[in-house]
């Protein structure tokens, strides 16, 4: 049997429907931003692997950290026990983000939300405080886990689960020309006293469409928000690491949060990792000689000493200047050809922060993850070798942090290409 075919018969794949998907391409082999097919297909990666892989595939620098990890210590349980790598990691992210001041690991982007959904809640709990309700973003998308669905948007992806997901109050996303409502909205949900937390995605909804909106008006936002003694928890999973021209989205920003999640790009995207970072205001709620008092979560990889050490290599990639030197060079680039096709009559926007571009092209259907258009965008661009993966009529660029100018030309020109052909 080949790999497609063993695949087909053992492997159930994620966001997928299995009875109408084709073949899964086999690849054996990353390298930068390439992934190489069991067949010799050579496809640059424009999406950084589901926007993990900040600085490309199996970049050596992470590689050799993780496998020298390996041969000192795999594994060590994390309650009772500390290790080396743990420590480093949450001294090095606490000196990046100085607002905060304790690190929760856990495993990935939906568990680092899920931890700071409970944290919120059984803050206002142990301070013996009855909050109880959420704020979000209508369309958000916060993760898989229950919190994190309840948080996200109500859509298909979770339309099973309505009956078991908590209530959240949903208030519009301030884009451009639709501040002063949102503002007004916060303003009015606030106005009771049972308000927990203010969940967002800064600067940028990444599933909902590469949906993005100013650092001013989320400033406000939150000013708004502290004015009422409520928590805000900003979800950088997808925006942190560069994404946004910053180290963190939140760095754009002078009000800060009270806690932040990261992930993806954290561990450069090659093992997983999630964190979630808050103040000790919210720390000093649950130290007590209650125990009822304590924080009983935790999984059975938390604090993974692979996982650290890759996300302390990554970090030593991030103090490289060759780093920044490398996406402000992306940066410019979008910028440069956001200008060029703006104004193409097939586009009906064309959007871009830091080193994501978005293009929302005009259909006759509504603009959704389900747009027909997905599957000929996808087909058209991976005929050429170029993995984008369109949420819907949205197409976009996040490239590993290690493309050079000439193939972002190539991905820009295949774009081009397909706006003048259709």
């Amino acid at each position: 049997m080949t790999i497609q075919e063993k695949d087909k018969k053992y492997i159930w794949h994620p966001f997928t429907q299995m009875k109408t998907v084709g073949d899964h391409i086999p690849i054996v082999k990353g390298d930068g931003l390439y992934i190489y097919t069991d067949d010799g297909r050579k496809i640059m990666d424009a999406v950084s692997s589901w926007w993990t892989t900040a600085h490309g595939h199996s970049h050596p620098l992470i590689a050799a950290a993780v496998c020298e990890q390996f041969k000192t210590l795999d594994h060590i349980i994390f309650a009772g026990f500390t290790h080396p790598k743990a420590v480093e990691l949450s001294e090095r992210i606490i000196q990046k983000l100085p607002y905060l001041n304790k690190v929760f690991f856990s495993d990935n982007g939906s568990t680092s939300v899920e931890v700071a959904i409970k944290m919120a809640f059984q803050y206002w709990y142990n301070k013996g405080n009855q909050k109880t309700k959420i704020i979000a973003f209508e369309n958000a998308y916060h993760g898989d886990t229950f919190g994190a669905m309840s948080v996200g948007g109500r859509s298909e992806f979770n339309k099973a689960f309505f009956p078991f997901l908590f209530d959240v109050i949903y208030i519009d996303v301030p884009t451009s020309g639709n501040e002063e409502k949102t503002k007004k909205q916060l303003k009015e949900v606030l106005q009771n006293d049972d308000v927990a937390a203010f969940i967002f995605e800064p600067l940028v909804q990444g599933a909902a469409g590469m949906v993005m909106y100013s650092a001013k008006v989320l400033e406000e936002l939150l000013l708004i928000t502290k004015s009422k003694d409520v928590l805000i928890i900003a979800d950088e999973v997808m925006t942190g690491f560069g994404r946004t021209g910053k180290l963190f989205a939140t760095d754009h920003l002078v009000n800060k949060p009270d806690i932040v999640t990261l992930s993806k790009g954290l561990t450069g995207g090659v093992m997983p990792l999630g964190l979630t970072v808050c103040t000790d205001k919210i720390y000093d709620a649950f130290l007590s000689d209650d125990h009822s008092r304590t924080f009983f979560h935790g999984h059975s990889f938390t604090g993974s000493p692979l996982s650290c050490a890759a996300a302390c290599a990554s970090l030593d990639l991030f103090e490289d200047n060759k780093t920044w030197e490398q996406i402000e060079m992306i940066v410019a680039s979008h910028q440069e050809f956001a200008l060029k096709v703006a104004g193409n009559k097939q586009l009906k926007e064309v959007r871009q922060t830091g080193t994501i571009i978005a293009l929302e092209f005009k259909t006759n259907e509504s603009t959704s993850y389900f747009n027909s258009l997905r599957d000929e965008l996808y087909a058209y661009f991976l005929e050429r070798n170029i993995l984008l993966r369109p949420l819907g009529n949205v197409l976009y660029i996040l490239p590993p942090y290690c493309i050079h100018k000439e193939e972002l030309d190539i991905i820009y020109e295949a774009i081009e290409a397909f706006l003048s052909e259709s």
